[in-house]
C-alpha cells in the first residue's frame, strides 16, 4: 500500500506541474484584462504610464513561464500568493471558504453513496420488477437532469411554494452567530441537490452490480443449501456487487467538485464557488492556480482511494501489481 501511495504521488508531481503552467498559459490569452479588473472604475481615468506601473507591480507584464515560475517557486515555500480581486493572501481566501465546501461535498457524497447502495439493492432483489423499473427510470431520469436545475426546482418548491427550508446562504437572514443548527437547516437543500445529481451512478452501479452477483454460482450454490435470503443477499451479493461502486468513487469526483460549484452558486453557499468566478473573470493568476491545483489534487487523491479500496476488499487484486 504504501509503495503504491509514493508511486502516485510521483505521478501527481508532473501532472500538477502541468495543470498549473496550463492555468497560466490560459489565462495569459484570457480577453480578461488583470489590471482592469484590479483597479475597477480608477483604470477608465488612468493614464497609460499609471496601468503600465500597476502592471508591473501585479507581475502580469512578466512572460507566462515567468509568473508561472515565479508562483510555484513560491508555493513550495508555502506562500501562493496574493489574490488581486479578493486583496487577500491565497492561504486565507481558501481557508477562509474550502471548510464550507468540504462539508457540503462530503454530506452530499455520503447522502448518495447510502441512497444509492439502498435503492440499487431493492432494485436489484426483482429484476424486471415494478420497484426496479420504478427505481431505473428514476435513476435515468436524475441523471439527465442538470444540477442546477435541480438546484432551482428545489428552491422554487421546498423555500418559495413550501416555505419549510431556507433558500439559501449559511445562516438565517440577520444573524450574527454561526450556528449548528442554523448550518445544518441552510444545508439540506443544497446538500440534497448535490447528492441528488450523484445519485443515478451509484444506484445503477449497485444495481448492476447486486443483479450480476445474485445469478453467479456461489450465491446460487447458497440458496441452495437453504441460507436465507438476508443473508444471500447482505452477505454475499451485496459484497460482490459493491466492488464496482469503490472505483465509482474516484470517477465522480471531478463531477462532484463541478457540482458543488454550481449548488454554491445557486444556493449563495459560501464555498470557493464565489472565488472560482470572480479568480476567472478577474484573471487572478495566484488564485487560479491554487484553485486549481487543489481541484487536481482532490481528484486524484479519489482515483487512489478508490484504488486502495477496491484493494483491500477485493482479495483477488494484489496491491504491489498496482
Amino acid at each position: 500500500m504504501a509503495r503504491m501511495t509514493g508511486r502516485r504521488a510521483l505521478f501527481a508531481v508532473p501532472v500538477v506541474l502541468v495543470v498549473t503552467f496550463g492555468v497560466f498559459a490560459i489565462a495569459a490569452v484570457s480577453p480578461f484584462d488583470p489590471v482592469k479588473a484590479y483597479a475597477g472604475s480608477a483604470a477608465l481615468g488612468a493614464d497609460q504610464e499609471t496601468l503600465d506601473r500597476l502592471r508591473a507591480n501585479l507581475g502580469v507584464d512578466q512572460s507566462v513561464v515567468a509568473r508561472w515560475w515565479h508562483w510555484l517557486t513560491s508555493a513550495l515555500g508555502g506562500d501562493f500568493g496574493h489574490s488581486t480581486v479578493m486583496r487577500q493572501p491565497v492561504t486565507q481566501v481558501i481557508g477562509e471558504r474550502l471548510v464550507w465546501s468540504a462539508l457540503l461535498c462530503a454530506v452530499a457524497f455520503a447522502a448518495a453513496v447510502v441512497a444509492g447502495v439502498v435503492l440499487g439493492v431493492l432494485a436489484a432483489r426483482r429484476p424486471g420488477s415494478l420497484t426496479d423499473r420504478v427505481v431505473t427510470s428514476l435513476a435515468y431520469s436524475l441523471e439527465a437532469a442538470p444540477v442546477f436545475w435541480t438546484a432551482l426546482l428545489a428552491v422554487w418548491l421546498f423555500a418559495l411554494h413550501w416555505g419549510v427550508l431556507p433558500a439559501g446562504g449559511l445562516t438565517d437572514t440577520g444573524s450574527e452567530l454561526v450556528s449548528a443548527g442554523q448550518v445544518a437547516s441552510h444545508l439540506v437543500l443544497p446538500a440534497g441537490v448535490l447528492a441528488v445529481s450523484q445519485l443515478p451512478w451509484f444506484t445503477l452501479y449497485v444495481r448492476q452490480g447486486v443483479t450480476d452477483a445474485l445469478a453467479e454460482d456461489p450465491v446460487r450454490g447458497a440458496r441452495a443449501r437453504g441460507i436465507g435470503e438476508g443473508t444471500v443477499l447482505f452477505g454475499h451479493a451485496l459484497r460482490s456487487g459493491l466492488l464496482p461502486v469503490l472505483t465509482l468513487i474516484g470517477s465522480r469526483v471531478p463531477e462532484l467538485i463541478t457540482g458543488a460549484l454550481l449548488v454554491e452558486s445557486v444556493f449563495s453557499w459560501p464555498g470557493i464557488a464565489a472565488a472560482t468566478v470572480e479568480a476567472a473573470t478577474a484573471v487572478d493568476f495566484p488564485l487560479l492556480a491554487a484553485l486549481t491545483t487543489l481541484a487536481t489534487a482532490a481528484v486524484l487523491a479519489g482515483n487512489l482511494l478508490a484504488d486502495l479500496l477496491y484493494g483491500l476488499f477485493d482479495p483477488r487484486v494484489n496491491l504491489r501489481d498496482m
